[in-house]
């Protein structure tokens, strides 16, 4: 069976790019033909070893679509309007013309909103009378809020893992700024020097270069890691002993290889994802002894949690692909 995928890959976003990695591998596991929608399909499509096609070219997107079987939505937080309205308008038109090519569409492992009451009308209407699976608890809320029903899946990053025999660093840190989120940055600066104080090493792990770079180096780190390859920020984090995110797969690829973390929750993505695992999370205005205290005893998620959405990612597959 062939499945496009539809997300914001090809812009050289780590962490992205770790979903558009978790799920071809998990398509092919199961014999299925993925196709990814890209921003750049042939970096896309050599990288992946799975067909692409361009995202915003209307005849090679519907073209990928018509010679699919099923379209899957996602994941990562596509549906909402916080950034642009022009971005829901993108992912609901992918989802339209799916729909209108007589395929079978399935929103997948997505966070849903924040929407505008007019937002949320749109989204509403186009995703009624589909299979909805969502990555945290409360985007369940806010389809209910719709008036659409949803299940509850899990990032396909979770199903990543660390290469084997990776050295661990149990003193060093690792700290994931996002560039437009310039408070919490202010912040973690001083976080980065108190625990360098206290004989930590802290790493800083830019998962956007082009957007996050400035950002990493201005923490004074130890350390500046800036890559857009989920394998090398995983080994990174799976070698660490705490992990520190503002961007959401820091603290993603955290659980999945085993580090305890703390996220700073600029948009309710991160903070609906830390409270499912049972994990600290903090304002922008985030208060730098609070999160030290928590990296230097490496406050533990509820490990039990995330093992279930594990599972819930896995199964969100088998979910998505049966009639």
């Amino acid at each position: 069976m062939k499945v496009t995928v539809s997300g914001y890959y090809g812009f050289g976003n780590t962490g992205d790019e770790a979903i558009a990695l978790a799920i071809t591998r998990e398509l092919k596991q199961r014999g299925n033909r993925p196709l990814l929608l890209s921003e750049t399909p042939e970096k896309t499509a050599q990288t992946y070893g799975c067909e692409s096609a361009p995202r915003m070219k209307p005849a090679g997107l519907l073209g990928a679509i018509a010679r699919s079987d099923v379209l899957l939505s996602g994941g990562g937080g596509l549906l909402q309007d916080k950034t642009s309205a022009r971005t829901l308008t993108y992912y609901l038109g992918v989802i339209r013309a799916a729909r209108l090519l007589g395929k079978r569409v399935v929103i997948f492992n997505q966070s849903i909103g924040p929407l505008s009451p007019e937002g949320g009308r749109k989204v509403a209407s186009a995703l009624r009378g589909l299979r909805v699976i969502v990555r945290d608890r409360g985007s369940l809320d806010t389809l209910q809020a719709l008036g659409i029903s949803g299940e509850l899946g899990g990032d396909p990053a979770l199903l990543l893992h660390p290469s084997p025999n990776l050295p661990r660093q149990l003193d060093q840190v690792i700290i994931a700024p996002r560039g437009d989120v310039t408070e919490a940055t202010e912040r973690l600066k001083t976080v980065t020097a108190s625990l360098q104080a206290q004989g930590r090493r802290v790493l800083a792990l830019s998962f956007m270069p082009a957007h996050d770079d400035a950002a990493a180096h201005s923490l004074g780190a130890d350390e500046v890691l800036s890559t857009v390859d989920p394998q090398v920020a995983l080994d990174a984090i799976a070698s660490c002993g705490f992990v520190i995110g503002v961007r959401l797969h820091a603290i993603i690829l955290a659980a999945a290889a085993g580090v305890p973390f703390a996220g700073v929750a600029y948009d309710p993505k991160v903070q609906g994802f830390c409270a499912d695992a049972g994990a600290p999370f903090h304002p922008i205005a985030l208060d730098p002894q609070e999160v030290c205290q928590q990296a230097y005893t490496r406050t533990a998620p509820d490990w039990n949690a995330v093992a279930e959405m594990k599972d819930r990612a896995e199964s969100s597959f088998t979910r998505a692909l049966s009639r």
